[in-house]
Protein backbone atom coordinates (compact mmCIF):
# COMPACT_ATOMS: atom_id res chain seq x y z
CA UNK A 1 0.00 0.00 0.00
CA UNK A 2 1.45 3.65 -1.05
CA UNK A 3 2.45 5.78 1.87
CA UNK A 4 0.74 9.04 2.49
CA UNK A 5 2.38 11.98 1.57
CA UNK A 6 2.32 13.55 4.80
CA UNK A 7 3.21 10.16 6.75
CA UNK A 8 6.71 9.71 8.05
CA UNK A 9 8.61 6.95 9.20
CA UNK A 10 11.95 7.08 11.30
CA UNK A 11 14.33 7.61 8.58
CA UNK A 12 12.35 9.71 6.51
CA UNK A 13 13.87 13.12 5.81
CA UNK A 14 13.04 16.20 8.24
CA UNK A 15 9.47 17.15 6.98
CA UNK A 16 9.41 20.92 9.39
CA UNK A 17 5.39 21.24 9.93
CA UNK A 18 5.63 24.94 12.12
CA UNK A 19 4.14 27.82 10.10
CA UNK A 20 6.59 30.58 8.40
CA UNK A 21 7.33 33.04 10.98
CA UNK A 22 6.27 37.01 9.50
CA UNK A 23 8.96 39.00 8.24
CA UNK A 24 9.06 41.15 11.80
CA UNK A 25 9.50 38.51 13.63
CA UNK A 26 12.30 37.36 11.90
CA UNK A 27 13.70 40.43 11.93
CA UNK A 28 12.88 41.32 15.72
CA UNK A 29 14.37 37.86 16.30
CA UNK A 30 18.11 38.74 15.37
CA UNK A 31 17.88 42.46 15.68
CA UNK A 32 16.83 42.50 19.18
CA UNK A 33 19.16 40.10 21.13
CA UNK A 34 22.08 42.12 19.02
CA UNK A 35 20.86 45.64 19.86
CA UNK A 36 20.89 44.67 23.58
CA UNK A 37 24.16 43.09 23.05
CA UNK A 38 25.65 46.40 21.78
CA UNK A 39 24.08 48.38 24.61
CA UNK A 40 25.83 45.59 27.25
CA UNK A 41 28.86 45.96 25.75
CA UNK A 42 28.68 50.21 25.91
CA UNK A 43 28.05 50.21 29.36
CA UNK A 44 31.17 47.79 29.97
CA UNK A 45 33.26 50.02 27.70
CA UNK A 46 32.65 53.10 28.61
CA UNK A 47 31.65 52.08 32.68
CA UNK A 48 28.11 53.00 32.15
CA UNK A 49 25.35 52.99 35.41
CA UNK A 50 24.48 50.07 34.46
CA UNK A 51 27.47 48.50 36.05
CA UNK A 52 26.48 49.40 39.35
CA UNK A 53 23.17 47.96 39.16
CA UNK A 54 25.34 44.75 37.89
CA UNK A 55 27.89 45.35 40.77
CA UNK A 56 25.04 45.04 43.34
CA UNK A 57 23.58 42.13 41.77
CA UNK A 58 26.00 39.95 41.92
CA UNK A 59 27.07 40.97 45.57
CA UNK A 60 23.46 39.57 46.63
CA UNK A 61 23.90 36.39 44.21
CA UNK A 62 27.78 35.11 44.74
CA UNK A 63 28.18 32.55 47.40
CA UNK A 64 30.93 30.04 45.72
CA UNK A 65 30.29 26.52 46.27
CA UNK A 66 31.31 23.06 45.19
CA UNK A 67 27.98 22.42 42.76
CA UNK A 68 27.90 26.47 41.15
CA UNK A 69 31.54 25.14 40.39
CA UNK A 70 30.19 22.03 39.04
CA UNK A 71 27.63 23.36 36.98
CA UNK A 72 29.46 26.13 35.39
CA UNK A 73 31.90 23.20 34.00
CA UNK A 74 29.06 22.62 32.06
CA UNK A 75 30.04 25.50 29.94
CA UNK A 76 33.64 24.16 29.38
CA UNK A 77 34.58 23.64 25.81
CA UNK A 78 35.68 20.16 27.05
CA UNK A 79 32.03 19.61 27.73
CA UNK A 80 29.78 21.31 25.77
CA UNK A 81 31.70 21.49 21.90
CA UNK A 82 31.58 17.39 21.93
CA UNK A 83 27.79 17.19 22.80
CA UNK A 84 27.66 19.32 19.85
CA UNK A 85 29.88 17.13 18.05
CA UNK A 86 28.41 13.79 18.81
CA UNK A 87 24.75 14.79 17.70
CA UNK A 88 25.80 16.56 14.29
CA UNK A 89 27.38 13.30 14.04
CA UNK A 90 23.97 11.54 14.93
CA UNK A 91 22.24 14.19 12.54
CA UNK A 92 24.46 13.50 9.28
CA UNK A 93 23.82 9.88 9.65
CA UNK A 94 20.36 10.02 9.99
CA UNK A 95 20.76 12.13 7.01
CA UNK A 96 22.98 9.90 4.65
CA UNK A 97 20.77 6.81 5.69
CA UNK A 98 17.70 8.55 4.57
CA UNK A 99 19.17 9.49 1.12
CA UNK A 100 18.59 13.83 2.05
CA UNK A 101 19.90 16.14 -0.61
CA UNK A 102 22.59 17.99 1.65
CA UNK A 103 22.54 15.57 4.79
CA UNK A 104 25.56 17.48 6.01
CA UNK A 105 25.07 20.95 6.03
CA UNK A 106 22.90 21.48 9.12
CA UNK A 107 25.98 19.30 11.16
CA UNK A 108 28.55 21.62 8.94
CA UNK A 109 26.29 24.75 9.83
CA UNK A 110 26.29 23.91 13.51
CA UNK A 111 29.88 23.20 13.89
CA UNK A 112 30.69 26.51 11.68
CA UNK A 113 28.25 28.21 14.87
CA UNK A 114 30.35 27.48 17.42
CA UNK A 115 33.86 28.09 15.82
CA UNK A 116 32.66 31.53 15.64
CA UNK A 117 32.46 31.84 19.41
CA UNK A 118 35.66 32.51 20.69
CA UNK A 119 36.36 34.52 17.14
CA UNK A 120 33.63 37.05 18.67
CA UNK A 121 34.23 36.71 22.50
CA UNK A 122 37.82 36.60 22.79
CA UNK A 123 38.43 40.07 20.60
CA UNK A 124 35.59 41.58 22.95
CA UNK A 125 37.39 40.27 25.79
CA UNK A 126 40.84 41.75 24.94
CA UNK A 127 38.97 45.30 24.18
CA UNK A 128 36.47 46.05 26.62
CA UNK A 129 38.96 44.46 29.47
CA UNK A 130 36.63 44.22 32.81
CA UNK A 131 38.08 43.09 35.45
CA UNK A 132 36.46 40.26 37.41
CA UNK A 133 34.15 40.02 40.32
CA UNK A 134 35.92 40.50 44.17
CA UNK A 135 36.12 36.63 44.37
CA UNK A 136 38.15 35.68 41.62
CA UNK A 137 41.96 36.43 41.03
CA UNK A 138 42.59 40.08 39.50
CA UNK A 139 42.71 39.79 36.05
CA UNK A 140 40.80 41.30 33.17
CA UNK A 141 38.85 39.78 30.20
CA UNK A 142 35.80 38.60 31.97
CA UNK A 143 33.39 40.33 29.12
CA UNK A 144 31.25 38.74 27.41
CA UNK A 145 31.06 35.19 29.69
CA UNK A 146 32.59 32.74 26.77
CA UNK A 147 31.63 29.85 28.78
CA UNK A 148 27.57 31.03 28.68
CA UNK A 149 28.35 31.66 24.67
CA UNK A 150 29.48 28.13 24.54
CA UNK A 151 26.71 26.53 26.10
CA UNK A 152 24.61 28.51 24.77
CA UNK A 153 25.54 28.02 21.03
CA UNK A 154 26.51 24.24 21.63
CA UNK A 155 23.55 23.11 23.51
CA UNK A 156 21.35 25.35 21.16
CA UNK A 157 22.74 24.17 18.12
CA UNK A 158 22.45 20.70 18.95
CA UNK A 159 18.63 21.16 19.91
CA UNK A 160 18.11 23.05 16.48
CA UNK A 161 19.92 20.11 14.50
CA UNK A 162 18.39 17.23 16.07
CA UNK A 163 14.69 18.61 16.17
CA UNK A 164 13.18 17.59 12.53
CA UNK A 165 14.52 13.61 13.12
CA UNK A 166 12.39 13.96 16.48
CA UNK A 167 8.83 12.02 16.09
CA UNK A 168 6.68 13.55 18.29
CA UNK A 169 5.82 17.05 20.11
CA UNK A 170 6.76 15.34 23.75
CA UNK A 171 10.49 14.56 22.47
CA UNK A 172 11.20 17.99 20.78
CA UNK A 173 9.88 19.96 23.59
CA UNK A 174 12.35 17.49 26.15
CA UNK A 175 15.25 18.52 23.91
CA UNK A 176 14.23 22.08 23.93
CA UNK A 177 14.23 22.15 27.82
CA UNK A 178 16.81 20.11 28.00
CA UNK A 179 18.99 22.49 26.10
CA UNK A 180 17.49 25.59 27.96
CA UNK A 181 18.38 23.78 31.81
CA UNK A 182 21.60 23.60 30.75
CA UNK A 183 22.49 26.70 29.85
CA UNK A 184 20.53 27.97 32.27
CA UNK A 185 22.71 25.66 34.67
CA UNK A 186 25.94 27.28 33.31
CA UNK A 187 24.70 30.76 34.07
CA UNK A 188 23.50 30.39 37.48
CA UNK A 189 26.90 28.24 37.94
CA UNK A 190 28.73 31.18 36.67
CA UNK A 191 27.30 33.97 38.60
CA UNK A 192 26.42 32.21 41.95
CA UNK A 193 30.33 31.40 41.84
CA UNK A 194 31.48 34.70 41.13
CA UNK A 195 33.66 33.62 37.99
CA UNK A 196 31.44 36.13 36.20
CA UNK A 197 29.52 39.37 36.74
CA UNK A 198 25.51 38.95 35.72
CA UNK A 199 25.35 41.32 32.97
CA UNK A 200 28.74 39.16 31.37
CA UNK A 201 26.24 36.15 31.65
CA UNK A 202 23.31 38.07 30.46
CA UNK A 203 24.84 39.65 27.31
CA UNK A 204 26.27 36.06 25.86
CA UNK A 205 22.77 34.63 26.14
CA UNK A 206 21.79 38.09 24.02
CA UNK A 207 25.17 36.82 21.39
CA UNK A 208 24.16 33.16 21.66
CA UNK A 209 20.00 33.91 20.81
CA UNK A 210 21.55 36.25 17.69
CA UNK A 211 23.69 33.51 16.51
CA UNK A 212 20.79 30.82 16.82
CA UNK A 213 18.45 32.81 15.20
CA UNK A 214 20.86 32.93 12.37
CA UNK A 215 21.16 29.51 12.53
CA UNK A 216 17.34 28.70 12.76
CA UNK A 217 16.75 30.37 9.84
CA UNK A 218 19.23 29.06 7.79
CA UNK A 219 18.45 25.66 8.69
CA UNK A 220 14.88 26.58 7.34
CA UNK A 221 16.04 27.71 4.37
CA UNK A 222 17.96 24.47 3.67
CA UNK A 223 15.09 22.56 4.62
CA UNK A 224 12.54 24.20 2.16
Amino acid sequence: MPTRPHQRTEDAPPDPDVPAPGVSFLALLLALPTLLFALFTWQVATDGPLLDLDGRLSRALVEPDRASDLLADLGNVSVAVPALVLVAWYVARRGRAAGTGRWWLPSVAALVLIVLVPLIVVPLKEWTARPGTPVVPPATGYYPSGHTATAAVAYGSAALILLPWLLTALARRAVVATAAVLVAAVSFGLVRHGYHWPLDVVASWCLGVAMLGALWLFLRRVAR
